[in-house]
């Protein structure tokens, strides 16, 4: 089972979604938004945890649509995306050959936490190693700072090595995945490892087996892998986050509340605790859903986000508060070892 998740993070990493057949819905605004409703009902693996009236969804969007027809269809889709928005899922979309819809709820009314203008008072220039932008800080030339801005940027072992070989005389590291939206897994999962001296659990998976809300398969466990990093970080290291920390970054979170000297500071993340894949609608539109469900080493789904060790906001001008406690984290560990 564990070399199917795998098999299974690969094919969604390449193919970003997976094609199932058509429902058997007409097409008419009134069918295509009773086969999206029924899709979400029966296959998306978190209507339940959104606490969500979805029987009462139905009905106020299928009224919505009684005036509707086919030549209306950029106020279908309009409508429909809205029906969608309900989930406050950004895993969740409608994809047509005019227009993708998109959700911002699940950042909207957090704070920024980052702002890059701030950025040049502690790191003057960037060197750049596959995905990772890095240098140490100019007022802290013992604490290296890494920047990764997205798990669709790859990075290898070599790569890594020259980064860590550059910090070979820090005391400890700061790794920035504050606005990181996500990307691949697995990159996830090598950055993760790079902290971890040994093959590490760090949550579950489960999907979905039926149509009712709760069934789900037997949870499978999710590992980091010892090999996944060959070349380590085992001084302290404190990872920066908030809200907009999305899906594999959502996931490289959770791992790292398991690496031995790791600290997260900052803002809970975004969540995004599920892997998607798409479905076709009557009409040929396509909508992309979460139906793996993906939680932490006490099985408690991690679809709403990740809360850090110590929430930090950014309020200063002048300065950036989550490198700054950053710092002083690092300081006090590294005399404590």
């Amino acid at each position: 089972m564990k070399q199917l998740f795998y098999i299974l993070i690969t094919l969604l990493c390449l193919s970003s979604c997976i094609r199932e057949d058509t429902l058997s819905f007409p097409n008419t605004p009134q069918g295509n938004i009773e086969a999206l409703w029924t899709i979400i009902d029966e296959k998306y693996c978190f209507v339940e945890e959104k606490g969500l009236d979805w029987e009462g969804v139905k009905e106020t969007y299928l009224r919505k649509a009684d005036t509707l027809t086919n030549k209306h269809y950029r106020e279908l889709f309009d409508l429909m995306a809205q029906m969608l928005d309900t989930l406050h899922d950004g895993h969740v979309n409608l994809y047509s050959a005019f227009d993708v819809s998109r959700s911002s709820k699940w950042y909207e009314g957090y704070p920024a936490n980052y702002d890059d203008r701030l950025l040049a008072r502690y790191i003057s220039d960037y060197k750049m190693a596959g995905g990772l932008y890095y240098n140490t800080l100019t007022d802290h030339p013992d604490i290296g700072y890494i920047r990764y801005t997205s798990f669709s940027s790859s990075f290898s072992s070599g790569n890594m090595y020259y980064v860590l070989s550059y910090m070979k005389d820090c005391r400890g590291l700061i790794i920035d995945v504050r606005n990181n939206g996500g990307g691949d897994l697995t990159n996830a999962w090598k950055l993760a490892s790079t902290f971890m001296d040994s093959t590490t659990l760090v949550g579950y998976w489960q999907h979905k087996t039926g149509p009712g809300h709760q069934d789900m398969s037997e949870p499978v466990e999710m590992m980091v892998q010892k090999n996944d990093m060959p070349h380590k970080w085992l001084r302290p290291v404190v990872v920066l986050t908030n809200r907009r920390c999305y899906s594999a970054t959502n996931s490289f979170v959770n791992a790292m509340r398991y690496a031995t000297n790791a600290v997260i500071v900052g803002g809970k993340t975004g969540g995004g605790g599920g892997m998607p894949l798409s479905y076709e609608l009557p009409n040929g539109w396509m909508v992309r859903f979460s139906s793996i469900r993906m939680m932490d080493t006490n099985k408690i789904s991690i679809e709403e986000g990740i809360d850090p060790h110590q929430e930090v906001t950014l309020l200063s001008k002048d300065k950036d508060d989550l490198i700054e406690r950053a710092i002083q984290i690092i300081v006090l560990k590294s005399v404590n070892l």
